[in-house]
């Protein structure tokens, strides 16, 4: 499964599909490499977890492990996952205020297009970089296109 696809992610297929298959094995095959692609995919009921480009032997193992009803994920995957802040977790609210910093969005627009007040913005940008460990938008805005919170 791809995580990037037309009409869906691939995390919202897997669940879909466990939903009404649980006994479904996946294995994502995909370019995004953050902590919480990883996360969430995983956490949808994927079994393994390849980025493209790893060689094929990998791809096999792979699926020689999941169809054996084990886990698989490579060391860079677990590298990856295992760098994810356990306190780094966003609210919902959080994460469509963080989509639309990755969107270029001005306080202002944020509070605009979420109806709620520029201040509570505020309040909710300054949690966002105290979770993602930043000082600053820029930094928040690389840490989410890097850790998989936002793509562009």
């Amino acid at each position: 499964m791809d995580l990037r696809l037309p009409d869906k992610s691939g995390v919202e297929v897997i669940r879909a599909v466990r939903r009404t298959a649980p006994q479904a094995r996946f294995i994502v095959l995909t370019t995004y490499e953050g902590d919480e692609d990883i996360h969430q995919a995983l956490e949808a009921g994927a079994m393994g977890y390849l980025i493209k480009g790893m060689p094929h032997e990998v791809l096999m193992e792979a699926l020689r492990k999941v169809y054996a009803g084990r886990k698989f994920l490579p060391l860079p995957v677990t590298r990856a996952l295992a760098s994810r802040m356990p306190d780094g977790e966003l609210s919902t609210r959080e994460r469509e205020v963080l989509s639309l910093l990755v969107a270029g969005k001005s306080n202002r627009e944020i509070a605009d297009e979420l109806s709620i007040k520029e201040a509570t913005v505020k309040s909710h940008v300054s949690v966002i970089l105290m979770r993602l460990n930043v000082v600053d938008r820029t930094q928040a805005v690389i840490a989410a296109l890097r850790r998989g919170l936002a793509h562009l």
